[in-house]
């Protein structure tokens, strides 16, 4: 057998979103086929630029061959950003609302371009959003957090105070419950950003949140559940079990090595890892120590599982194991016959990644990825596989298995068990369909 890097090295067209405008963007939510049409068009670009590259190699590249004004002058300045931005090539790599997604724009989502992304770590300028008032930039000087409750002694902090305690640095993962959710139904949505978008990794500092609890004295006889709410105004508010609050929750500032974004609750947020992102609740400002849940609006009403019986399920926010295929994903379009690098993530919220099979006949074969270091609890991990593609249609499929020995079931096993009128916690393998043409589609495979 041939050595996979003895074939041509293939190229990727970028998903479309990348390129087109909020109007184009509409066109493409109404029609599927309109908005692959523009998709082949830019693909025919892309491909008579290749062919051009490739005549001039015959010839000598000249960028090779001729030195760059880069290379032959002086640079900009040294700081003349304070404030460090992306290249001005990298302009089209950003978060991205779906048209029509919500009413208004303060109670709507932005989804991190996850097809662009390198390794584990989503940059704090693409990591998403999830808003149901709007975001705020609140001073930190006036800025309090209150937990009170069960305990023997309640207690009001400034930021500087909380700032001042033992603090810990973990990276993990975000995923809002609704991630995928269009997808129960049947495919819905074209690309990688706007099925799995609503994800996101990212290393938070702050103070655990066991700390302040015993700074408080808590009555851990009664105490059964804690109740977080934010300062935004829909007073979003969350109840979490003792134990897990006592376990590895943190009440945090920083993100990334810097304070969060307002966007990511700035000043102060809770970390709540493995849970549905709603219980990380942005602006913090109030923690209170209960002995029964408070079923409020938005774990009563919202944030609940429409089972096919037509029950509810309540309280269910552990996001299960999952993964997705990033490169090659839906909206991409391969150029060459030859190798790629199948790459994706991987993440699940009872531990870590243990291992990610790829499958590139629709799940009839499957092979076992390369997992990239570090493979941590409750984060992404990154995955890679070799691939030779020849030309022919391909269905790429990733599977995951976490340390807890579960296995990301396929979408009919999820229905099986869950119906399809679900909105929540849909984590069944995603299926990309590579045409003759190279385009890739969103496809489901049972």
């Amino acid at each position: 057998m041939s050595n996979v890097f003895d074939h041509t090295i293939g190229r990727v067209r970028p998903a479309p979103e990348n390129h087109l405008g909020a109007e184009q963007m509409e066109q493409a939510r109404k029609a599927r086929r309109s908005f692959m049409g523009k998709a082949l068009a830019m693909g025919a670009g892309a491909i008579a630029a290749g062919q051009a590259t490739r005549a001039r190699a015959a010839e000598g590249d000249p960028a090779i061959l001729e030195l760059p004004e880069h290379t032959r002058g002086l640079g900009r300045p040294v700081a003349e950003r304070p404030y460090g931005l992306p290249s001005q090539w990298e302009a089209n790599l950003q978060r991205r609302e779906s048209p029509g997604l919500t009413r208004v724009p303060q109670a709507s989502v932005s989804f991190t371009p996850l097809q662009g992304l390198f390794g584990i770590i989503t940059p704090s300028g693409l990591h998403f959003e999830r808003h149901h008032q709007g975001w705020w930039d609140i001073d930190p000087s006036k800025h309090r957090l209150m937990v009170h409750g069960l305990v023997k002694r309640s207690r009001v902090f400034t930021m500087d105070e909380l700032m001042r305690l033992p603090s810990v640095s973990r990276i993990h993962f975000i995923e809002c419950g609704a991630n995928s959710a269009p997808e129960w139904g049947n495919v819905a949505l074209p690309t990688v950003q706007y099925t799995h978008g609503m994800v996101s990794c990212s290393e938070f500092t702050g103070v655990l949140l066991s700390t302040l609890l015993d700074m408080c004295g808590i009555d851990r006889k009664t105490a059964k559940f804690v109740l977080a709410e934010g300062a935004d105004g829909s007073s979003m508010t969350r109840t979490i079990a003792i134990e897990r609050a006592l376990d590895d929750c943190i009440v945090a500032w920083g993100m990334n090595g810097e304070m969060l974004r307002p966007e990511n609750g700035y000043p102060l947020r809770l970390v709540v890892p493995g849970v549905q992102g709603v219980s990380w609740v942005k602006y913090l400002r109030r923690i209170e120590v209960g002995d029964q849940k408070w079923a409020t609006k938005d774990e009563a009403v919202h944030y609940i599982d429409l089972m096919p019986d037509g029950t509810h399920r309540q309280y269910t926010g552990i996001q299960e194991c999952k993964s997705v295929i990033t490169t090659p994903s839906g909206g991409q379009m391969l150029l060459d016959k030859g190798f790629y690098n199948v790459s994706g993530l991987a993440w699940s919220g009872r531990g870590r990644i243990q291992r990610v099979d790829v499958s590139v006949d629709g799940g009839r074969n499957w092979r076992t990825a390369r997992l990239e270091g570090p493979v941590l609890d409750k984060a992404l991990a990154r995955f890679n596989i070799d691939w030779v593609w020849d030309g022919k249609p391909a269905i790429l499929q990733s599977r995951a298995i976490d340390s807890t020995g579960y296995v990301q079931p396929k979408i009919n096993q999820l229905r099986a068990v869950r119906g399809t009128r679900s909105i929540y916690h849909q984590n069944a393998i995603q299926s990309w369909r590579v045409a003759e043409s190279g385009e890739v589609f969103n496809v489901q495979v049972y």
